[in-house]
């Protein structure tokens, strides 16, 4: 079965970087569009950076963009999100996300929390 899980998440001071990854299994990672969301009490659920499944074409939300870089690995069947120049409101629960065969997934989340 398709499964995600997220990892690398914690306290940063603003300014600051950090580095989560996804771990994917149960489906040819290689072949799927992957993405990124966040989500917080206040705003919900945000879309925050996709990446295609072949050429690595990367897209971001306007409000990380420059910021946060996408990545994955198709031989290690992982997802990567560099976030630098870390923001107070940048403070949430990221989520990885792919949909496969129709059907929406995602991963348990990992939490950022940007606080001095």
């Amino acid at each position: 079965q398709v499964q995600l899980v997220e990892s690398g998440g914690g306290l940063v001071q603003p300014g600051g970087s950090l580095r989560i990854s996804c771990a994917a299994s149960g489906f040819t990672f290689s072949a799927y569009w992957m993405y990124w969301f966040r989500q917080t009490p206040g705003k919900g659920l945000e879309w925050v950076s996709s990446i295609h499944a072949g050429v690595g074409k990367t897209y971001y939300a306007d409000s990380v963009k420059g910021r946060f870089t996408v990545s994955r690995d198709n031989a290690k069947k992982t997802l990567y999100l560099q976030l630098n120049s870390l923001k107070s409101e940048d403070t949430a629960v990221y989520l990885c996300s792919a949909v496969v065969r129709f059907q929406h997934y995602w991963g348990q989340g990992t939490q950022v929390t940007v606080s001095s």
